[in-house]
């Protein structure tokens, strides 16, 4: 029950972040968004610092989720297209519905981790399977120093997503493209 608990309130915190940002995610908010009674959120979560780490937790358990689902839903990566193709469904995944929702909370969140290193040890890129299937498709293809390719490919998917999310569209796939080939070389 705590737990179920938690998770609501974290989710409840994310749509709060996502629609009002940081200085709209108050406890008192938090609680009229899960529909709960004034004081729940604090007694689960008693300072804001505490509040902010179970909604970063809960974001990078969705967000690892969400990468997972999507790499059991592709085959395995065989060719540079096939990547691309992935990086598209991400870039779409994370620019519209909750997805948007949680980019918007993933980036306000990354700004504070600046100045809460609790914070940023959580958002760190975990191990998952896209990350996985990247890294595995640029070793197949000869590349050297995959882990840092790998990094750096994903880094610049996320700035792409960063930049759409704050001035409208679609991530264009000949972009995209362009990481890949660059990855390649």
């Amino acid at each position: 029950m705590v737990s179920e608990r938690r998770t609501l309130l974290a989710d409840a915190a994310l749509d709060v972040l996502a629609d009002e940002g940081v200085r709209g995610l108050t406890h008192r908010a938090v609680d009229r968004k899960a529909a709960l009674p004034p004081g729940t959120t604090s007694a689960y979560f008693r300072t804001r610092a505490a509040l902010l780490t179970g909604l970063v937790s809960r974001l990078v358990q969705l967000d690892q989720a969400e990468l997972q689902a999507i790499a059991e839903k592709l085959p395995p990566i065989r060719t540079a297209e096939q990547l691309v193709d992935g990086m598209v469904l991400l870039t779409r995944q994370r620019l519209t519905g909750e997805g948007r929702r949680r980019s918007l909370a993933r980036y306000a969140c990354t700004v504070e981790s600046v100045r809460d290193p609790e914070l940023r040890e959580i958002l760190i890129p975990r191990e998952n399977a896209g990350r996985e299937a990247v890294r595995l498709f640029l070793a197949g293809q000869g590349v050297t120093d995959v882990e840092n390719r790998t990094h750096t490919l994903l880094t610049c998917i996320d700035g792409l997503v960063f930049d759409r999310l704050v001035n409208g569209g679609e991530v264009p796939r000949e972009p995209l493209e362009g990481l890949v080939a660059a990855a390649l070389r």
